[in-house]
């Protein structure tokens, strides 16, 4: 259970809470009930109590993880982090924010050997794998990929939104690397999709007013704020960043951020739950990797069978970074051909993430 609400619902239905693992609740209001409850084979993970509580729940036969304290993060958390989480005290400067406070955290932390820092950063992640398993039981997820460095403005960004809009209103999940440009642009699409279609413009706008997170994090988060503020409520997507590369921020437009320490693990669990395919926008060597960390399980077909890449920019793919030639080798005479396209055009992508998804498709 992984929320106070869950708590009470269970202990009333059940009168025990024996076996129940529950993950980061605020309990110090709920110590009489503590006191005369069943605990046996409970794991309390992260949850405050009064020390009187957590000595009834050990006495009962409970392991009880207490709270570790002076963390920028919750390393037992139940939920995934939404924009306003990470972004807490903005108005303060970036660099107080729980964002950049962790970041700083890992940083100081990353290289230093201690095993308790290393312990904390894998208990982090696995409860923030846990905690996206549950947000996307069920879901058809299509992962879009593609660079940071895109400008807000640009007609590149305009078309990656389009897109993601498009995505969303068709019924699937988006899912992105959770960092800004191409990544931002999506998630921005899945949230005006409710929208009538001319909030998108006025929200590219907005944001083309402070075109990158560089020089200032601050101008860029309070932009995307500024979008959110007057179009409240807006449709769901994915954002899966890593404080690996902690000097890219969380883009404020993904209703749900899995956010991690390790890249490696953030990496694989984003492909992985693109269950409807994997879209790649025109980007650099993050892209690059992403296209062939890909490829690599549809190639040995070790998730079961392939699933639907699309790649968009037939000279970037095959000139500029000439990554399509050689899918295409790795492709020839097993399944995953039937898997694999190059497009021109962001408006191509719909149509033929759904041909790919039915096996059909000549690569091209």
């Amino acid at each position: 259970m992984e929320t106070l609400e869950e708590f009470d619902r269970v202990l009333a239905s059940a009168g025990s809470l024996a076996g129940w693992r529950v993950q980061s609740v605020d309990l110090r209001e709920r110590t009489a009930a503590l006191r005369g409850v069943a605990t046996d084979g409970a794991v309390f993970l992260g949850c405050p109590m009064e020390p009187e509580a957590a000595a009834a729940a050990r006495a009962g036969g409970a392991l009880v993880f207490p709270p570790v304290p002076d963390l920028p993060f919750d390393p037992y958390r139940g939920l995934l982090y939404d924009a306003h989480e990470l972004f807490e005290n903005l108005s303060a400067g970036y660099e107080g924010t729980p964002d950049a406070r962790a970041y700083a955290w890992f940083r100081e932390t990353g290289g230093d050997g201690d095993i308790f820092s290393s312990m904390l950063r894998a208990i982090h992640d696995d409860s923030v794998n846990d905690a996206l398993d549950e947000l996307l039981v069920g879901a058809r997820v299509v992962g879009v990929m593609g660079g940071h460095a895109l400008k807000r403005g640009s007609d590149a960004f305009a078309d990656a939104a389009r897109l993601g809009r498009t995505l969303a209103r068709s019924g699937l999940t988006v899912a992105t690397g959770g960092g800004p440009g191409a990544m931002e642009a999506a998630n921005l699409g899945a949230y005006t999709a409710p929208f009538e279609d001319g909030v998108l413009g006025k929200a590219l706008e907005i944001l083309a007013g402070s075109p990158s997170f560089t020089p200032s994090v601050g101008a860029w988060a309070e932009a995307g704020f500024a979008v959110r503020d007057g179009w409240p409520d807006g449709g769901r997507s994915v954002g899966i960043p890593t404080w690996f590369y902690g000097h890219e921020p969380p883009n404020v437009f993904a209703s749900h951020i899995a956010k991690y320490f390790v890249n490696a693990v953030r990496e694989d669990g984003l492909l992985a739950r693109s269950n409807a395919g994997v879209v790649f926008l025109p980007g650099a060597a993050g892209t690059l990797q992403e296209i062939f960390d890909n490829a690599t399980p549809n190639y040995y077909q070790s998730r079961g069978g392939p699933t639907p890449m699309v790649l968009v920019g037939e000279e970037h793919w095959t000139r500029t970074l000439p990554a399509w030639p050689l899918l295409c080798a790795l492709a020839e005479g097993r399944p995953m051909a039937g898997r694999i396209a190059l497009v021109d055009s962001v408006d191509e992508v719909p149509d033929t993430l759904e041909r790919l998804g039915h096996g059909g498709g000549d690569g091209a």
